[in-house]
């Protein structure tokens, strides 16, 4: 029989139904995930071992040493480079050798005087050949303290390990041998490797089905046993509402924050550069500031990476990092010497109250701000509006008239209901309503002139303070922004670290947590479990960690943490996600289904036959592992806040990609005089034919002196990208072959396919399609794949290079791209502004500026842009058509991609355009001088 996921009922007699029901998915995702490739642990085939004299011995200059440094800064989000000892060579089923380390750690090589150290990027790890848990806890609570083959303990630790692995014959020895038989190298060798290290999950989540509280879990909301209370949205109250967070915050990003503190379950989407990971470092810590515990979970070390530089750049609690993760030494000796003993009562209430009095500041500056706007937009209804048809009510323009009692005593005559002295009541109100405008219409009359009325009065008074001007308080205001971000982040900080927050169980918590993270990931993984999980969120609140760390490390207890932020969800199946998700009572799901998406090899009918026999066929569609990745199910179960706006590159960078991929709905915040006709994508066309073992060659050369040449020109932060491995491995040879490992660290030069590129990003891109035209269609379907492509495309900042065969004028995605390339950008389009922009742009124009009105900026418009160059101003000339709240937004914006902005309202001049032009024009000499377009900083002002 099919369960049906409406049937269930959260919490009470139905939990049980609902952990039942949540068991069983448990157990077929188990039966869906891959088991572990021993291939993924091996040395690669075609890589050279580089052997040491000791484990911490550091690498001289020259030969493989400098190879290897090189190749570790050429694929430096990657980290390629792995240390070794104890490297197991053996024969595979297929007769071909093969080499298993026995223990291995991410490291990186450190530039010195001499040579190179040798640096950790990671845990020392035992191989997962090692099958049985207990065996590896002991093998790894025994390491031998110095990694020496010729001592008796270490070789004999050697010869247990391997036993465990499954070479209980091994012969240890002291250096590789040409023996066929199965040897145990006892010596330390680095070597580089692609492969990821990926356990299976299987077991882990076999273990899941049998937990308590995975209904209550935020797995409830994705796959049905419970009913997700999201809340309808229109953003108009996201718009309004005020948000205090130590993160500025675009009107999307807010909408998502807000969603996040109200939705238990969320999803945040957007396309590249558009502030993904800021929005979720922003509703990370708006969570503790509430109070909450906060999981922050990433597909790869380098975005977990990203994500701890984003919030140490931000003043707020330290995050724990506490998986494979090269940078938490510091959270180590604050843990252990006792830095973070906890904030005394006294500051922490001080801290509060400081950010209490900046935030009252700013909303204190926001009314008045707000205030200013309405009577400008009445103004500017008065200004169309004939006072003649106030003739029947003169009453309502006398001086001092209320016309907010005017309003009450409306609201009263439209009383009726009641009875008859409810009745008498309006009666007397409408009497009481046309003596004050001295008018004998109708109540509903009087009701309609009173817009109006108020229009006219506003106009009155802003004529009478001078008209509005805005231009100091929004500088205050952007003084008070500041200041209440940095004020909001000490106080998250005081709160976070408070010593009522850490009292005996919390400090021993502590303690037992800097102890467990010098530990192996064995023995880690068992203290972690032992450790008092509330005392120890309740003293360290904001958790960041891998997909695979999470699940390995982390101790398995449903809702442990009251927030899970799943980022790169795109690229995450579900199978590897669902722990993560039940380790949360909440969560935020981010991703982008237009970049890289997760590939399953599962075969439909395999998916199927699991769902069938697990009876689960209710939820069959959001079970296909197949097709959904953790991003997909979520999409799925409630509404996604799309992220609309760019601010990483110059607009010709992500033009493309907006219309073909996003479908014009992502605009370019960054967009500016000084960059909209920035031409930043060169196509280099080179003759060739179809690829030879997967290489252009063609390609191959050009791309190689394009490089060389960019270098010359002083070019720094330069990655080179293809779709294709093969090509990828040519063009790092060559570079290998032309530039020292100093050359290449000191240029910043990268190179490697697009998928090991997809989060990471350069200053310039140099791209080598590897394409040609008579190749097999296979390949040319790979290259023009839509989310390939279009991680390709956004991976530069400021300069893309394309380096192709292909031409311009043929049919598909990648010959669309060459045309739109090919074409230097032009101008933005303008849009209509109010008749009062269109006359000071005229007269603006005809003293001599270079003036061009509705220019676009991201969502944004500015009414009238002032100049062509760096030093372009934006004028805006009336209130934004959504109103103040839409206005403000607009301000901010503009205000931190760089622009320079004035105010040049219609009531600070009279509505005279001229004096409007001239005042401006003062302000503003160089904007009838010589043009300098194209002369500015190219590079885009984001976040």
């Amino acid at each position: 029989m099919t369960w049906d996921p409406g049937s269930a009922t959260p919490g009470g007699a139905g939990g049980s139904v609902d952990d039942e029901f949540m068991g069983r998915v448990f157990s077929a995702l188990a039966d869906l995930a891959p088991a572990r490739r021993q291939s993924d642990e091996l040395v690669p085939g075609s890589a050279q071992l580089t052997f040491l004299p000791e484990w911490d011995a550091q690498l001289p200059r020259g030969g493989k040493s400098d190879r290897l440094a090189a190749l570790d800064a050429l694929h430096r989000d990657e980290r390629i480079l792995r240390r070794a000892w104890g490297i197991v060579h053996f024969a595979r089923e297929d007769g071909k050798r093969a080499r298993l380390p026995l223990v291995t750690q991410p490291v990186r090589l450190q530039r010195t005087l001499r040579g190179y150290r040798i640096q950790p990027a990671g845990d020392i790890e035992l191989t997962g050949a090692i099958a049985d848990s207990a065996a590896a806890e002991r093998l790894e609570s025994t390491l031998p303290p110095v990694f020496d083959g010729n001592d008796e303990q270490a070789r004999s630790w050697l010869a247990e390990a391997a036993a465990s692995a499954g070479f209980p014959d091994a012969r240890i020895e002291g250096e590789p041998t040409a023996s066929d038989e199965t040897v145990v190298v006892a010596a330390t060798a680095l070597f580089t490797t692609q492969a990821a290290s990926a356990p299976a999950v299987a077991d882990h989540l076999r273990s899941w089905a049998r937990r308590p509280g995975l209904a209550e879990s935020s797995l409830r909301y994705l796959y049905g046993a419970g009913t997700a209370e999201v809340a309808e949205h229109d953003g108009s109250a996201e718009r309004q509402e005020h948000v205090s967070s130590v993160l500025p915050l675009d009107p999307d990003q807010r909408t998502a924050l807000l969603r996040a503190r109200r939705d238990p379950i969320s999803v945040v989407s957007g396309a590249p550069g558009c502030g993904k990971s800021h929005t979720l470092v922003a509703i990370a810590l708006d969570a503790v500031a509430h109070g909450r515990t906060v999981l922050m979970a990433t597909q790869t070390v380098h975005a977990a990476e990203v994500l701890n530089t984003l919030l140490s750049r931000q003043p707020g609690p330290s995050p724990v990092l506490f998986g494979d993760a090269d940078k938490r030494g510091q959270l180590i000796d604050d843990l252990t010497s006792g830095a973070e003993s906890g904030s005394p009562a006294e500051e922490v209430r001080a801290a509060e109250s400081s950010a209490d009095l900046a935030d009252r500041t700013v909303r204190a500056l926001l009314r008045e701000i707000t205030e200013q706007l309405e009577l400008e937009a009445a103004a500017a209804r008065a200004a169309v509006t004939d006072a003649a048809v106030l003739n029947d009510a003169p009453g309502l323009l006398e001086p001092g008239r209320d016309l907010g009692q005017a309003e009450e005593l409306v609201q009263r005559a439209r009383s009726t209901a009641g009875g008859w002295f409810a009745r008498w009541r309006a009666r007397r109100a409408g009497r009481r309503l046309r003596d004050m405008a001295r008018s004998s219409l109708p109540v509903d009359e009087i009701a309609l002139l009173l817009p109006v009325a108020k229009d006219l009065s506003a106009a009155g008074r802003l004529s009478a303070q001078g008209g509005c001007n805005l231009d100091q308080l929004w500088e205050r205001l952007a003084r008070a922004e500041e200041s209440a971000r940095t004020a909001r982040g000490e106080a998250l900080r005081k709160a976070a670290t408070a010593k009522s927050r850490r009292d005996r169980d919390a400090v021993r918590a502590m303690a037992a947590l800097g102890t467990a993270l010098r530990a192996g990931r064995n023995r880690r993984r068992q203290m972690l479990a032992d450790i008092d999980t509330e005392a120890l969120l309740r003293a360290l609140p904001l958790w960041i960690g891998t997909v695979t760390d999470i699940e390995d490390l982390l101790p398995q207890h449903a809702g442990m943490f009251d927030l899970v932020i799943l980022d790169e969800a795109s690229h995450i199946d579900q199978i590897r996600a669902a722990g993560v998700l039940a380790r949360g009572r909440r969560a935020v799901i981010a991703g982008d289904p237009q970049q890289l998406r997760f590939v399953s090899f599962v075969a439909d009918r395999d998916v199927t036959a699991v769902i069938d026999e697990h009876g689960l066929g209710g939820i069959a569609d959001r079970l296909d592992v197949r097709r959904n990745s953790a991003f997909d199910l979520a999409a799925g179960a409630t509404p996604v806040t799309m992220l609309h706006e760019h601010y990483r590159s110059v607009p010709h960078l992500i033009g493309f990609s907006s219309e073909r991929f996003y479908r014009g709905r992502v605009s370019t915040a960054t967009r500016h005089p000084r960059n909209h006709g920035v031409d930043a994508i060169d196509v280099h066309h080179v003759s060739g034919g179809p690829a030879v073992d997967g290489i252009s060659e063609a390609e191959l050369q050009a791309t190689v002196e394009l490089v060389a040449k960019l270098l010359d020109e002083g070019v720094r932060d330069l990655a080179v990208i293809t779709p294709f491995r093969a090509q990828a491995d040519r063009i790092e040879a060559e570079l290998l072959a032309a530039y020292s490992a100093d050359q290449i660290i000191d240029y910043r030069l990268r190179c490697g396919t697009v998928h090991s590129f997809q989060g990471s990003e350069a200053n310039t891109v140099v791209v080598s399609l590897g394409v040609h035209r008579d190749d097999a269609p296979s390949r040319q379907r790979f290259a023009a794949d839509k989310n390939l492509f279009n991680v390709l495309l956004t991976r530069a900042r400021q300069k893309l290079h394309v380096v192709t065969a292909l031409e311009a004028g043929e049919p598909g995605l990648i010959a669309d791209f060459l045309d739109y390339a090919e074409h230097p950008p032009t101008p933005p389009r303008s849009s209509s502004v109010p008749q009062w922009a269109e006359d000071v742009a005229a007269e603006l124009a005809a003293a001599g500026a270079t003036v061009s009105t509705g220019y676009p900026v991201g969502r944004w418009t500015v009414d009238i842009c002032l100049g062509d160059d760096a030093d372009a101003v934006g004028l805006i000339c009336g209130v934004h058509p959504d109103g103040p709240a839409a206005h403000v937004d607009r301000q901010r914006v503009l205000r931190q991609v760089g622009w320079r902005t004035r105010d040049v309202f219609p009531s600070r001049y009279a509505g005279n355009p001229t004096r409007a032009a001239l005042d401006v024009l003062a302000d503003f000499p160089h904007a009838t001088g010589p043009s300098r377009s194209g002369q500015g900083d190219d590079k885009a002002h984001g976040r």
